[in-house]
């Protein structure tokens, strides 16, 4: 373990002290031996090394007192003073239920020596805030104790044994993130003590923040829109800060492709007055290309600006995967159904939303939630889950299985392609047995929605049925209509912690009261799919209308006068509607850019700007390729790059922030801020990617700093 930097001489503390937990006395004249003994917790770590820190420098020396604990994490220590443990992967992680886990990662903590009787995450939080403070315990106590929203008397308890299952919960939670904070900090092999310190510090600096906003665009990928930001990942070989390089596009059988597909349909979208016709894109150069270049795209000499809509491209679970290929991405034209399309980026300076990330901190290294398209990637946004279609195999939606291939344990290969299928893109796109909605039935015999299904309730892309006399409900027995589900949620969590919240969309009310403007490819082209929270049995119209109407708000007449009142909720989430959110196919760049530009103008100059964090994505790239090698993680993702910007007074100033980030970021950070539960997903995700060698995601604080700038 490396040499850490001297900290706080908590050691020092110990002189006040007559005694430590289980000092002992033998009543005799002779010199009494001091003990100290403890629990290292969370739950139990077995086989932990622990020691007296003697010379304050937080880790285990040679000559320093030391033993290892035993499986109840229980250890007594001749001597008296601050105590540090080191958990390596040679110690167990037991729990009360008879679970005996190895730990898989390298562990340190601390404990002051006047609160050495549990040692814990969260004594070792406690310890790096009292490394900062000049070493005063009841201060970081009452720091830390307010953030969780507990007594400062339970910090320094067993939390094992704690009888209030709330307080529990929120202790182990806590435990459970500090666990991430720290073992991060030692995988990083620097200067450990001072990682914890600034990562605890930075957390409890969060509660700066009192307003958290996401504005979810739609379907770019990072390239196609900041493929030339300077300073970023860009595109290879007209970025200079790019890094890696652009591998030729594949055909099915994997040999590179002489020249791109032809874009499939025609370029642009129908109905417009620019129009580029797919006999125009044969034979293009098998690279990235400039769709709004001013000469005229690939010397074509029509300019498709960025205000001209092109066509939409393939945005689907298992077709991403295909087009990622294990990390090459050289097989997006294969996969896709807008041939050569898929290539094509914008040169972006001119847009609004390019100077706000000049200004604040642009993400460059931030992916899709879930592999495929926006109906997956929005409950990915609000549960980092996938949903459940119940018995699928019996269900009106049988026939919506997909048929894929995989291979000889299991894992996904491919759609599986019908024996009529091209042999090469240049003659045809793909086709397959069944690319539908649903997944195929995993190991536990589960199916679950991955492709566009649209929700139980009203405003839906399925009708009421006729015998409902409510009106308020899709009907049951289309194949499109998902079961309503009852998953946690980022929702239920703000909830339990009596957190406000709110997902604010355009056009809700006006839907609301017509539903002819669902899907009308025109203004304002609501979009049911882009509403998660309307899948969820928490806010039926029917069952829950109180609750349903106090969260799932219009952002027309609401949002932008919450903000300007000074009454929006600690957490929103705006979802623009459909002519504005950027999507291909059926809206432009350049309505949405000074849309969602105009937007952060009003939300800085509301009340709340000062305490407010803004985080600008998208939900997935749309179809478009991004040249950045997608991390290998679990069965849901990440998928490929997107953008991502921060803004905030406490945003880093003019800032590229290279950290690993995904969609679940967002997620991540208002369970830090808010000390919450970690999702199921979340766990699933981090663990994922550490298992196959990857950091864990990011919770954005990189992009922060505090004090504002």
């Amino acid at each position: 373990m490396s040499r850490l930097t001297r900290l706080w001489p908590l050691a020092a503390i110990a002189a006040a002290s007559l005694t430590a937990c289980g000092g002992s006395d033998s009543g005799t004249a002779s010199t009494p031996t001091a003990t100290t003994s403890g629990v290292v917790t969370g739950s139990y770590f077995e086989h932990a090394k622990v020691c007296i820190d003697a010379n304050a420098n937080a880790q285990c020396d040679s000559g320093e007192a030391s033993t290892y604990t035993d499986a109840k994490g229980a250890f007594t220590l001749t001597g008296q003073g601050a105590v540090v443990a080191e958990i390596g992967t040679d110690a167990f992680r037991n729990d009360d239920t008879g679970a005996h886990n190895a730990v898989t990662r390298k562990l340190v903590f601390r404990a002051p020596a006047s609160a050495n009787a549990v040692v814990s995450a969260i004594s070792t939080e406690l310890a790096a805030l009292m490394d900062s403070n000049g070493g005063k315990l009841d201060d970081a106590r009452n720091q830390l104790a307010t953030r969780l929203g507990v007594t400062a008397d339970k910090l320094l308890e067993d939390h094992n044994k704690e009888t209030d299952s709330n307080i529990k919960a929120t202790l182990q939670a806590e435990i459970e993130q500090a666990i991430d904070l720290i073992a991060t900090a030692v995988a990083s092999g620097g200067d450990i003590g001072t990682a914890i310190r600034d990562g605890v510090t930075k957390r409890v600096a969060l509660q700066n923040i009192k307003n958290v906003v996401v504005i979810y665009a739609e379907n770019r990928g990072f390239d196609n829109l900041y493929g030339l930001f300077p300073g970023a990942n860009g595109i290879p070989g007209v970025n200079p800060t790019a890094v890696g390089t652009v591998e030729p596009q594949k055909d099915f059988d994997g040999s590179a492709l002489a020249s791109l597909p032809p874009t499939w349909g025609g370029f642009t979208a129908s109905g417009q007055t620019v129009t580029l016709p797919q006999a125009s894109t044969v034979g293009w150069a098998n690279k990235p290309f400039r769709i709004d270049d001013p000469a005229g795209v690939n010397g074509t000499g029509v300019v498709v600006g960025q205000n001209v809509i092109t066509r939409d491209l393939v945005h689907r679970f298992y077709n991403n995967q295909m087009q990622i290929n294990g990390g090459k991405n050289d097989k997006f034209t294969a996969f896709s159904d807008a041939g050569g399309l898929v290539m094509g980026y914008y040169d972006g300076s001119a847009m609004s939303m390019w100077k706000l990330a000049q200004q604040y901190t642009l993400a460059d290294n931030f992916f899709m939630g879930a592999f495929g398209g926006s109906f997956l990637n929005h409950q990915y946004l609000v549960c980092a889950c996938a949903p459940v279609y119940p018995n699928a195999e019996t269900s009106v939606a049988s026939g919506s299985i997909s048929v894929v291939d995989t291979d000889a344990n299991g894992n996904f290969k491919s759609l599986s392609l019908k024996p009529t299928s091209p042999a090469s893109i240049q003659t045809g796109t793909a086709q397959y047995v069944n690319d539908s909605t649903l997944t195929a039935k995993d190991g536990t015999g589960v199916y679950y929605a991955v492709n566009t299904m649209q929700p139980p309730y009203q405003p839906s892309g399925n009708a009421p049925a006729s015998t409902d006399s409510t009106k308020l409900l899709a009907d049951p027995t289309k194949a499109t209509t998902l079961p309503a589900q009852t998953q946690d949620t980022i929702a239920s969590l703000l909830d339990r912690r009596g957190i406000t919240w709110a997902w604010y969309s355009g056009a809700w009310s006006a839907v609301t009261a017509n539903s002819a403007l669902i899907y009308n490819n025109t203004t304002p082209n609501f979009q049911p799919h882009h509403q998660p929270f309307n899948y969820y049995s928490a806010f039926s119209p029917v069952d829950h209308a109180d609750y349903r109407a106090a969260h799932l708000k219009d952002y027309d007449s609401s949002f932008l006068a919450d903000a300007a009142a000074g009454k929006l909720p600690a957490v929103s989430f705006y979802k623009p509607q459909g002519n504005l959110n950027q999507h291909a196919g059926y809206a432009n760049v350049t309505d949405g850019d000074a849309h969602i530009a105009n937007v952060i103008a009003q939300l800085q100059k509301s009340p709340q700007w000062n305490n407010m964090l803004i985080v600008v994505t998208y939900d997935e790239n749309g179809g478009f390729y991004d040249h950045a090698p997608v991390p290998k993680a679990d069965r849901w993702g990440p998928g490929t790059r997107i953008p991502a910007i921060v803004i905030s007074p406490f945003a880093k100033r003019g800032f590229v922030d290279h950290t690993q980030y995904d969609t679940a970021s967002v997620l991540r950070f208002i369970t830090h801020r808010f000390a919450l539960p970690t999702l199921p997903g979340l766990k699933l995700r981090d663990d994922s990617l550490i298992a196959n060698g990857k950091p864990a995601m990011g919770d954005l604080t990189n992009a922060l700093t505090f004090p504002a700038q």
